[in-house]
């Protein structure tokens, strides 16, 4: 065997396990000055990343390198020797040696074992089958992410948090999902039944299935999974099982180490095991007979080890109050302590079906002992907070969490401000990274930190799901006092550069900069590569800023712009042929039908946004099927104007009191092809019934007797928002010249990926009107600066495809001035 010596210098510490509790001991002690020299070991092929964003890797929001947490050049610069895809299988506490698979020996005189858990795998026939799967690590969410290129059909066998998150990860990948659950309500030790049915409402309107109260007896297949038996004789199809009924501790090498284990391995309140100079914490670790499965327990734990092992003096950790927030897009879900109610407690709670909102508070001796919060979980971590202390109930807090009684409105002592204050600098303030509040004001005070991205930079907080980013920006309100707005500045548009959007915008006019690579050396880019962040961006503004001097840089731009098709799951493409405002011809649409059949479309769609969507295409086929086809593309994958839907309005409809088909058409063939900070979606509707649903569009146009309604601001989205009504016009020329200026303010003012509904919130519908309707002279001047943009459009095509003929392919914009 080969063997590692110890250092003369320092102490020497091994980490078992490279996951986020243990990795929280270790950066806990490099900030408390721990003399040792450190070794981790990790069996994962990966450094320390964020487990608790594997749904979002899943879901395709976040890749892998998203979530990492402490990268290679991270370990080094703070002299930490990491192995990677290493499995200890013994420690010889005797001699204190760690032994692993691969032959190697490390001696410690410190050991932390932080080797967290395992998928709990039901006890059934097929359970070793391809196909079934746990949800644990980035292994689990590739082989799922896999799965789902190839297969339709997933069950995921747990309704608790775990279950829930690979259901809605896989959701949204395209399958076809359905939870199996063995007791009648999901996330039962979370949630009371109010709570765990609303939230079954909620995610059955996102596609996902449920099956409640049955007993899995077997998983069926033949070589690979094809389906589930249940206790009850009935069955279900499935191409795809997830194992998600709940975790167990991973003591394989501890119990082989003679540790003294139960259900995890046994420690005291300093997190000591049974054997001398061998610390456990984490998921692997049982304190007080609980094993704890949520991270905040964990990075208590982590500080009070950190400690000790330090020598600097520290209160014993006594337990944890858990709590518990569902990470899910759309579905808030949050529960602290005790949710089910007993004779002893005083039940107050409130239940909003049309908001689809819930708070239910359990007292004991009028202290708040137990939360359930759904739909609004904006107050989650004061009431950890509350429950975790057993806070005495106010009229003040009431206010707060209700509404109406109290003096305070709903703020007072318990809002705001205070509830912060009253947090000790221990607490923790970011569960995802382990971020207390004691290190975000030592971050502030040492490091000049004036804003949220700062801290994010310096102390990690509010770099994962973002949850704790409302507490952030309290606790630095707090610090900086009158100085906190004033100090505020804009966040770089990316980790590579501090610069924001205005910043860069304001250099490239001054400086003259006309290439993505020039700002980036002139402006002092920290890679100079940039990355997927900024490239895009970077391209975008050049091409606003020079609309006739700047060459579209193509290599920044995404696939689907490049290729001009949207890229889908299985790596095939769907194109849509532009159709102006929803309207064809029988020529186009034998067209269609003719490239379908020769190029073996896969299936042929009608979009939300009245258009043909043909899918399945290949990459190679793309050249070719346009050149078929004719028609320009309708730019379904790009940062510009998809689509302008329309009803049939007064050419057809008795109701119709404008002609929306040919003002749809008019402005879709004027905005066509320019490039926009996100994708923009317009509807003109020819009288108030909507039928073209112009409330939930970037500009929404409805016509009636006396001209048009002209709004702004909508998303039918994920962020549901309704459009604000910017003005009322008489005449046609009026409705495209506010157009025209809205879109162009929008261009010039949004940040790069900003959809019209943030930035209209974000900028304030006045200050809207205020540039485009009160000031004629910017008005006149938006107005030219489009038309020169819209004069400077270049066929996109005529760069990427060698066949002559298709450079003609886009019809000759229409030019209204």
């Amino acid at each position: 065997m080969q063997g590692i010596g110890k250092s003369a210098a320092k102490r020497k510490l091994v980490l078992v396990g490279n996951g986020m509790a243990g990795m929280q001991t270790i950066e806990h002690i490099l900030k408390l000055g721990g003399a040792f020299d450190i070794t981790v070991i990790g069996s994962e092929p990966y450094p320390n990343y964020n487990r608790i964003m594997l749904s979002y890797v899943l879901e395709g929001s976040q890749t892998p390198a998203d979530i990492i947490l402490n990268d290679r050049e991270w370990y080094a610069q703070n002299g930490i020797t990491l192995h990677t895809g290493t499995m200890v299988t013994k420690v010889d506490t005797a001699r204190q040696v760690v032994e692993t698979d691969q032959g190697l020996e490390f001696d410690y005189d410190e050991l932390i074992v932080a080797t967290g858990s395992k998928p709990f795998v039901l006890p059934v026939p097929g359970a070793d089958l391809e196909g079934v799967v746990g949800f644990r690590d980035i292994a689990d969410c590739e082989a799922m992410i896999d799965a789902a290129s190839r297969y339709r059909k997933a069950a995921v066998i747990g309704g608790g948090l775990l279950g829930l998150e690979a259901a809605k990860g896989l959701s949204s990948l395209g399958m076809e999902v359905t939870v199996v659950h063995l007791v009648d309500r999901l996330m039962e030790r979370q949630l009371d039944a109010a709570a765990a049915e609303m939230l079954r409402d909620e995610l059955e309107r996102h596609g996902i299935s449920f099956l409640m109260g049955k007993k899995t007896e077997r998983i069926l297949g033949s070589g690979r999974v094809s389906g589930l038996h249940f206790a009850d004789g009935t069955s279900l199809d499935a191409d795809l099982v997830v194992m998600a009924a709940g975790i167990v501790p991973n003591i394989k090498a501890a119990a082989a180490s003679g540790l003294d284990v139960h259900r995890g391995i046994v420690v005291d309140d300093y997190m000591r095991t049974s054997a001398p100079h061998v610390s456990a914490v984490g998921e692997c670790s049982e304190h007080r007979g609980i094993c704890y499965g949520l991270v905040a327990p964990l990075f208590e734990q982590a500080l009070v080890l950190a400690k000790r092992l330090c020598g600097v003096e520290t209160k014993p950790y006594e337990g944890t109050v858990t709590a518990t927030k569902l990470k899910i897009s759309g579905v808030d879900v949050f529960s602290a302590g005790t949710f089910i109610e007993t004779p002893q407690h005083q039940v107050l709670q409130m239940k909003d079906a049309w908001k689809r909102t819930y708070k239910k508070l359990l007292l004991e001796d009028d202290r708040i002992v137990g939360a359930v919060l759904f739909g609004d979980t904006s107050e989650s971590a004061r009431l950890a907070k509350w429950v975790a202390a057993r806070e005495p109930m106010t009229d003040e807090i009431y206010a707060a969490l209700f509404g109406g009684g109290g003096c305070c409105g709903g703020r007072g002592e318990a809002g705001g401000d205070a509830g912060v204050a009253a947090m000790s600098d221990e607490d923790i303030v970011c569960g995802c990274n382990g971020v207390t509040k004691g290190d975000i004001l030592v971050a502030i005070r040492d490091g000049g930190l004036t804003t949220v991205d700062e801290i994010k930079a310096c102390t990690g907080a509010t770099r994962s799901c973002g949850g704790c980013k409302p507490m952030v920006e309290q606790l630095l309100k707090a610090a900086l006092g009158d100085s906190f707005q004033a100090n505020a500045a804009p966040a770089g548009i990316c980790g590579c550069t501090p610069l924001g959007r205005d910043e860069i915008v304001a250099a490239i006019r001054e400086k003259k900069l006309t290439h993505v690579r020039e700002v980036m050396h002139v402006l002092g880019w920290k890679d100079q590569e940039g990355c997927s962040k900024c490239r895009p961006a970077l391209n975008y503004y050049l091409g606003m800023v020079w609309p006739e001097e700047h060459e579209d840089e193509r290599d920044s731009r995404f696939v689907n712009e490049r290729l001009h098709a949207n890229i889908q799951k299985d790596g095939s493409f769907g194109v849509i042929p532009r159709m102006y405002g929803g309207v064809t011809t029988p020529a186009e649409l034998r067209k269609i039908a003719n490239v379908a059949e020769k190029y073996g479309v896969e299936m042929v769609k009608v979009t939300g946004g009245q258009r043909i969507d043909l899918l399945g295409v290949s990459k190679e086929q793309l050249p070719a099927i346009w050149a078929d086809l004719g028609m320009p593309s309708g730019f379904g994958y790009a940062k510009s104007l998809r689509t302008v839907k329309t009803c049939v309005g007064s050419q057809f409809c008795r109701f119709g009191t404008q002609d929306s088909i040919a003002m749809g058409i008019l402005l879709e063939k004027r905005y066509e092809q320019i490039n926009m900070p996100a994708k923009f979606k317009m509807a003109v509707n020819g009288c108030p019934r909507n039928c073209a649903e112009s409330g939930t569009k970037d500009i929404g146009i409805v016509g009636n007797d006396g001209g048009w309604e002209i709004y702004v601001g909508g998303n039918g989205g994920i962020k549901l928002r309704a459009a604000d009504l910017l003005c009322k016009v008489k005449t046609d020329e009026e409705l495209i010249a506010i157009c025209d200026a809205f879109m162009q303010y929008y261009r010039e003012q949004a940040k790069y990926g900003e959809r019209t509904s943030d930035f209209v919130e974000r900028v304030g519908l006045e200050t809207v009107r205020a540039a485009i309707l009160d000031d004629a002279t910017e008005f006149a001047a938006l107005g030219e600066r489009l038309a020169e943009a819209l004069a400077g459009r270049k066929d996109p095509w005529a760069e990427v495809l060698e066949d002559a003929n298709l450079r003609t392919m886009y019809y000759e914009p229409i030019r209204i001035r």
